[in-house]
């Protein structure tokens, strides 16, 4: 018998659970507390300052100069993640995976080049959970490449984000692998999402998670609005590898808002309130803001679970322009515009997702659900390695928080007595030994953390 958590586990070799209201015991985990408070207003402000420094980040701007350009701004981030690794003895190695791409917005054959730094778990190195943020600016032509562009929200927010959680995290142990990457050639087509979803897939990741940080930095809106307690995370619906046999199924048994993606939403939104009391998730039900894209979408067309982190209230006024006046408005993405402490919980958020994966076991699999025609549901799923035990939860079908959960110890089965199939949604957890909670699972192909063939997007590219 494996060793289980006394506090979820007391009742859980029972053959069936009663429904019941009361959810299952959180256990706090001091590491994660301390996280939550971690991240360094200074080094953020520091990173942002030096990105901008570069002029423009345009990604098809000069890559032979040391101090102007794309080209420059790769290089500072890699000798960044290789100072943090000198700092923790070489545990993370820095790739720089490329293709070279052409279209409407790259006319010319384009090297797009990534930073990536990777930390290799120690109990399950193949598994991956990945935070992104793209380093390329742009102004109003998406084809000026020599304007000063200095991209400060949009998006070196999220590269200093990304820069310090990995710095925040090469001192915490991690048994999945934690990968952090500076993409390029989002504003061109998303390119650096795709150059390491590719990079992933051929190294045969088993990506868990992708974190795509995206304009995060700004707590004030283009309508005056001022918050600095709420963070936007996007979430895919159905999946974007959906064949046409799962979707029959899923549109007669459920799952529509129940893929890996939103799940991992609600995850994020669990870990806010338990670790971060002033600030919180808003989930949003889309893959983007409307009409728009990110990086997170060549992730979700290759199969890999993915959100999109965004700031609560944009302003338009700082995205995408030349830097100017008019009518007594100031256009352009400079530093006035970032707000440190808002910045610093975002990081926050993602630091806390990132080690609370790393140290749970995998997401269960092979989760189904059985009760047609009865007034018990039956909950089964394949045992998981690395874990200690499991949790059931269910939900009212109109709710977007998992509301009902019962233990089930290190079963792989569970019977809740009285709980009606068809009126519930349902989903299974896996808890380590020291109290690490992975997502919750939907049952079938439309909630499965596994890999799946890809299909072709229709998203429209930012």
């Amino acid at each position: 018998m494996r060793r289980t958590i006394s506090l979820l586990f007391a009742c859980a070799m029972l053959p069936a659970f009663a429904a019941s209201n009361m959810p299952v015991v959180t256990l706090d985990q001091p590491a994660l507390r301390q996280l939550a408070s971690a991240p360094s207003e200074a080094q953020l402000h520091a990173t942002i300052e030096k990105l901008i420094g570069f002029g423009t980040r345009h990604t098809l701007s000069d890559t032979q100069s040391d101090t102007r350009g794309i080209g420059a701004a790769r290089r500072w981030v890699k000798s960044r993640f290789e100072a943090i690794s000198r700092e923790c003895g070489g545990c993370i190695e820095v790739v720089t995976p490329s293709q070279s791409f052409t279209g409407k917005r790259s006319p010319q054959p384009t090297e797009v080049m990534d930073i990536v730094a990777i930390k290799r778990g120690k109990g399950d190195p193949k598994r991956v959970i990945v935070m992104t943020g793209h380093l390329d600016s742009r102004v109003t032509d998406v084809m000026n490449t020599t304007s000063d562009a200095p991209g400060a929200n949009d998006d070196a927010s999220g590269v200093a984000a990304l820069i310090e959680a990995a710095r925040l995290l090469s001192r915490e142990d991690n048994q999945a692998t934690l990968v952090f990457a500076a993409l390029s050639g989002e504003e061109q087509g998303l390119y650096g999402g795709k150059v390491l979803a590719d990079y992933a897939v051929a190294q045969g990741w088993q990506v868990e998670a992708d974190l795509n940080n995206d304009i995060v930095g700004n707590s004030r809106g283009q309508n005056g609005a001022v918050d600095n307690t709420l963070v936007r995370v996007f979430s895919e619906g159905t999946r974007s590898t959906e064949t046409l046999a799962q979707a029959d199924y899923r549109r007669y048994h459920g799952g529509e808002v129940d893929s890996p993606s939103r799940n991992l939403a609600r995850y994020m939104e669990r870990l806010a309130n338990q670790y971060l009391p002033d600030f919180r998730v808003k989930m949003v039900y889309r893959t983007d803001r409307f009409g728009r894209g990110g990086d997170q979408v060549p992730f979700l067309e290759a199969g890999f679970p993915a959100v999109r982190v965004t700031e609560g209230h944009e302003d338009y006024t700082r995205q995408h322009q030349d830097l100017r006046t008019e009518n007594g408005v100031q256009y352009g993405d400079t530093l006035d515009g970032i707000d440190f402490r808002y910045l610093a919980r975002v990081t926050a958020l993602n630091t806390l997702t990132m080690a609370s994966l790393a140290r749970a076991p995998a997401p269960p699999q092979g989760v189904k659900i059985d009760g047609a025609l009865a007034t018990d549901t039956t909950v089964t799923w394949k045992p998981q390695p690395g874990a200690a035990g499991y949790v059931v939860h269910w939900r009212d079908t109109t709710a977007p928080q998992w509301q009902h959960s019962a233990p089930a110890g290190d079963a792989d089965r569970l019977v809740l007595k009285d709980v009606v199939i068809d009126d519930w949604f349902f989903g299974v957890s896996a808890i380590s030994a020291d109290g690490y909670e992975s997502p919750v699972v939907f049952p079938g192909d439309a909630g499965s953390f596994e890999r799946a063939i890809p299909a072709k997007s229709s998203v429209p590219a930012r």
